[in-house]
């Protein structure tokens, strides 16, 4: 039964930028608990919540994606293997810097953000409203976390005494 009214065909650019979407996710799912389980040095407490914060946020989405491409009457990927093959967001080493590690999460917020405008570009061209509202919500909050970590990594300056 076709109950969203929408033809494979029609949701199948979507289905393939949300599949990228949660490879992408995948990979950054793990690179937040690489870095959570890495991260050293003055900055520990803080970074150590906010990436486990993240990485749990990442995890449901993760899912959320998944079950909309099945709700879209497509199969996500679901091999590892896969999703490193397809992501565009890289494995990440462990770093002894936290302010690298925040950067590298910086860079795949921008990646994350990308595919998810293209995410929104193509169900906007088929009507899918149901995948362009959850998106939508993922991106707002994916800019106002690259917003908080950003201003977390500039370096104050001090003002100059006479």
């Amino acid at each position: 039964m076709n109950y969203l009214g929408m033809k494979r065909n029609d949701v199948s650019r979507t289905v393939s930028q949300l599949n990228l979407l949660l490879a992408n996710y995948h990979v950054y799912y793990q690179n937040l608990r690489n870095f959570h389980w890495n991260v050293n040095g003055e900055n520990f407490f803080d970074l150590h919540d906010k990436f486990e914060e993240l990485y749990d946020e990442a995890r449901t989405k993760i899912d959320e994606i998944a079950e909309r491409i099945l709700t879209l009457r497509l199969r996500p990927l679901s091999k590892m293997s896969d999703y490193l093959n397809t992501a565009a967001v890289n494995e990440a080493d462990s770093f002894s810097s936290d302010r690298e590690m925040v950067d590298v999460i910086l860079e795949n917020h921008k990646i994350l953000i990308e595919n998810m405008r293209e995410v929104i570009r193509a169900a906007d061209e088929v009507g899918d409203e149901g995948t362009i509202d959850m998106i939508g919500g993922f991106l707002s909050s994916l800019e106002k976390k690259s917003w908080m970590l950003d201003a977390w990594r500039v370096k104050v300056e001090q003002p100059a005494t006479v």
